[in-house]
């Protein structure tokens, strides 16, 4: 019986010249490396999940078919892709890295409105208790 989680908030970086299909595997391995997505979890069908993306279809077979082949994913034929029992660990250089490059793209395009670093610190901690209050 697959378990269900939260849904996985997929999103893809057009400008960051990383492939799609590699995004969405590291999506994942994130994901399940800091405990979003566990042992059993069902992740979206390749039509959905590239619908929602935008993205051709065949982009998103090559990432299921790339983690299947990593043990990372088990395809059931009739009944979807879950998450095997491989452990994935993200190492916090790594996890420094990502939040770094995330951080910059989000101040540059930020500054280019006009905004100053207090107001995004305010605009992240109010989003912060959004969803932490919706969560509840």
């Amino acid at each position: 019986m697959a378990k269900i989680e939260p849904k996985l908030e997929f999103s893809l970086d057009v400008k960051s010249g990383v492939p799609f299909y590699k995004q969405i595997i590291f999506q994942v391995e994130m994901a399940i490396a800091d405990g979003r997505l566990g042992k059993g979890s069902q992740l979206p069908t390749v039509r959905a999940l590239a619908v929602e993306l935008s993205i051709n279809p065949n982009t998103v077979a090559r990432a299921y078919a790339e983690m299947e082949i990593r043990n990372i994913v088990v395809t059931q034929q009739g009944s979807g892709t879950f998450i095997s029992n491989k452990e994935v660990s993200i190492d916090g250089i790594e996890r420094e890295r990502i939040l770094s490059q995330i951080t910059k793209e989000y101040m540059t395009k930020a500054s280019s409105y006009g905004f100053q670093p207090d107001e995004l610190i305010a605009a992240i901690k109010d989003m912060g208790n959004e969803v932490h209050t919706q969560g509840e």
